[in-house]
C-alpha cells in the first residue's frame, strides 16, 4: 500500500479515497520506543537545538521509516517551520507535497487547496465523498467517547486524547480502528465512574511529555476536555467537507479556538485549563490572548523534549490544583 506521511490533521479522505494509508508522523513520534533518539537524528543532520522538538521529531520519524516516500506538509494553519522542514526532506529525496488552511477561513481557497490535492492523488468528489461516509460513522463513535469522559467520568484524559488524535489518520485502517473504538467503548460502559473532582481542560496542542494526563489524575484532578484533539475528530455535523474544513479550529485565528474553549468550559463545568505550549513554538505568543479572554485560571506549562514531566512541572500542577480545590 502507498503510505503517505502527515505532518498534521488535513483533508484525509482525499488519501483514503485514492486507497493510500495516511500516517500521521506526530503519532509514529510520540509513541515511539526511542522518541528522543529520532530528535537527536535530526540535530545531528544539522537542526539547531533551538527548533521545536516536534519538527525534529517528524524529521528522523521519515528518515527512520523507509516505507514512506511522500509527506504532506501544511505549510500554512500550522507550525512555521514546516518549510524548512519540507527543504530538508527534499534533500534526503522525500516528495513532499504542500497544502493550506486559508487564514480567513475563505471556502474558494479552501475549496482549491482540497482540488488540489484530488488531483495530485487522482480521485474525484465521488469518490472522496464516499470517504467521508465512511470516516463520519467513525468520527461519531469517537464524540461518543469524548460524551463518556466529561459526561459520565467513565474515560481517562489520556485515552480521551489517544482515540481523538487518532482520527488524525485513523491510524491507516478506518475499519480496524472503527473495530478498536467499538471494542473500547463496550469496555468502559461497564465502569463505576471516576472519582477526581476537579475537572480541568487541556488547551494547545498534544503534549510533548508522556505521563501528564497519570500525574494530573494522580493528584485529585482529571482532564474532562482535549481542546485541538476534539477538533481533530472533527466535531461539527455537516456532510459539507469544505464546510468541515472551515470549522475545525486550529488553523486559523485564535479567536476561533477561544469562542469554542469558552463554550466548552461552560458545558463541561471545567474548574481550570492547563495550556500546553511547545518550546520555540510561535503559539507560546497566544498564551497572553487567551489569559485575557477566557475566565477560568489557567496554568501555562511548557514542554521541550519527549520525556516525563520534570519536578519543577510537577510542583506548578500540584499548587494550581491545590488552589482551584
Amino acid at each position: 500500500m502507498r503510505k503517505v506521511g502527515i505532518t498534521t490533521t488535513i483533508p484525509v479522505e482525499v488519501l483514503f479515497a485514492a486507497q493510500a494509508v495516511p500516517v500521521d508522523l506526530n503519532n509514529i513520534f510520540i509513541t515511539h520506543a526511542e522518541a528522543k533518539r529520532l530528535v537527536e537524528v535530526a540535530e545531528i543532520a544539522g537542526y539547531p537545538r533551538n527548533v521545536c522538538g516536534w519538527i525534529k521529531g517528524l524529521y528522523g520519524t521519515v528518515l527512520e521509516d523507509e516505507t514512506i516516500k511522500e509527506v504532506i506538509a501544511v505549510t500554512q494553519g500550522d507550525c512555521t517551520n514546516t518549510h524548512a522542514l519540507m527543504e530538508t526532506l527534499e534533500l534526503v529525496g522525500i516528495k513532499t507535497i504542500p497544502f493550506s488552511f486559508p487564514f480567513d477561513r475563505d471556502e474558494d481557497l479552501m475549496r482549491a487547496q482540497i482540488e488540489k490535492l484530488m488531483k495530485y492523488f487522482q480521485v474525484g468528489w465521488s469518490e472522496v465523498k464516499q470517504a467521508k461516509e465512511r470516516l463520519d460513522r467513525v468520527r461519531r463513535l469517537v464524540w461518543e467517547i469524548d460524551r463518556l469522559t466529561w459526561e459520565e467520568g467513565k474515560v481517562t484524559g489520556f485515552e480521551n486524547h489517544l482515540y481523538q488524535v487518532s482520527c488524525s489518520d485513523f491510524e491507516g485502517d478506518i475499519d480496524a480502528f472503527a473495530a478498536k473504538v467499538r471494542g473500547f467503548l463496550e469496555e468502559v460502559k461497564q465502569r463505576e465512574p471516576m472519582s477526581q473532582k476537579i475537572r480541568l481542560g487541556f488547551i494547545g496542542v498534544p503534549p510533548i511529555v508522556t505521563d501528564l494526563y497519570d500525574y494530573i489524575e494522580s493528584i485529585g484532578a482529571r482532564v474532562v476536555f482535549n481542546e485541538i484533539q476534539r477538533q481533530f475528530s472533527m466535531p461539527f455535523d455537516t456532510d459539507d467537507l469544505v464546510e468541515q474544513y472551515l470549522l475545525y479550529t486550529y488553523p486559523y485565528h485564535v479567536e476561533r479556538r477561544i469562542e469554542d474553549i469558552n463554550k466548552q468550559v461552560a458545558v463541561r463545568d471545567i474548574d481550570g485549563l492547563v495550556h500546553y505550549t511547545q518550546s520555540f513554538c510561535f503559539r507560546q505568543i497566544e498564551d497572553l490572548i487567551m489569559r485575557r479572554k477566557i475566565k477560568v485560571p489557567i496554568l501555562t506549562l511548557e514542554g521541550d523534549t519527549p520525556g516525563k514531566l520534570d519536578a519543577r512541572s510537577k510542583m506548578r500542577l500540584d499548587s494550581f490544583v491545590e488552589m482551584l480545590r
